[in-house]
């Protein structure tokens, strides 16, 4: 699993008009889903996610979790973060999970979330043309890997 995670004050996800998911404060989650990945990744980076440390203190300094200011989460999947692009100029996703396989890790890992955070997690519509905004705070964004634990 590959995630874009950036630190917000606010996000959205807008499918055909109509929003799907809105938060204020917290993370705006971008996970690409490899056809490899297994349950342990997702739990993995659940937890990564949940207990990472980015958000100011009292003294401006990232030490405070999304459960530390009762931060929310839009999740958004994006098979668009395993792009190759070693040749020609058009990427190819063949290392993108299909659908049968991503849609069903990316629902479990939402539950998963919101479980952690004790909170509903906020979605998109899995392979919607989704159109997101968002305010990113700092700015502050993270890339992580799970196929790549010890940079991480």
């Amino acid at each position: 699993m590959r995630a874009v995670i950036q630190r917000v004050t606010q996000a959205s996800c807008t499918v055909e008009g109509q929003i799907t998911g809105k938060i204020e404060n917290g993370l705006l989650v971008l996970i690409g889903i490899e056809e490899e990945d297994e349950k342990q990744d997702m739990e993995w980076l659940s937890q990564k996610l949940i207990n990472l440390r980015i958000f100011s203190d009292e003294q401006g300094l990232m030490n405070k979790s999304i459960q530390d200011i009762d931060g929310n989460i839009l999740f958004i999947s994006q098979f668009t973060l395993f792009a190759q692009k070693k040749k020609g100029n058009r990427p190819s996703f063949i290392r993108a999970a299909k659908p049968s396989k991503a849609e069903p890790m990316y629902l479990e890992m939402a539950k998963h979330l919101s479980l952690l955070l004790s909170k509903e997690v906020q979605l998109g519509i899995f392979g919607a043309d989704m159109k997101i905004d968002l305010r990113n705070d700092g700015p502050v964004t993270i890339i992580m890997n799970t196929k790549d634990k010890d940079n991480y």
